[in-house]
């Protein structure tokens, strides 16, 4: 069993059914064993929906809510927020939603974390797969 979690990127390409990368996701994601858990945390959904409550589109809005629905939430707890503030100490170039993504990720044991962001690979190359650029 892994559990996998899910950079907003990788969520928005796959829901938004991106033209380029939705494909090689829905392969990855089909690939899993039936007891690997894909997992996103309350900031991925906040910054998915964004753009749909933006534009009124709720018909997208559905779609997000329909795809977290099928996944396990992870909650950011107040630890998460010691770790990320380590990992930008750290890291300074990080950014603090990443920094809270990957402490998030870190913190619940998730066995990786799928992005399409290489800079993060630099922050946790153990934990950080860039699942769209080999």
């Amino acid at each position: 069993m892994s559990k996998i979690y899910l950079d907003t990127c990788i969520v928005i390409y796959f829901v938004e059914k991106h033209p380029v990368y939705a494909g090689e996701i829905e392969i990855l994601i089909n690939g899993l064993d039936s007891d690997d858990i894909l997992c996103f945390s309350p900031l991925v959904r906040l910054e998915c929906l964004v753009m749909p409550m933006r534009t009124k589109d709720t018909n997208l809005q559905g779609q997000f809510d329909s795809f977290f629905n099928a996944q396990e939430i992870l909650e950011i707890r107040a630890e998460c927020f010691d770790d990320a503030a380590r990992l930008r100490g750290n890291f300074s170039p990080l950014k603090t939603p990443d920094a809270l993504h990957l402490a998030t990720a870190i913190y619940h044991d998730c066995d990786e974390f799928w992005t399409n962001d290489n800079r993060l690979s630099t922050v946790a190359p153990s934990l950080v797969k860039n699942i769209l650029h080999k």
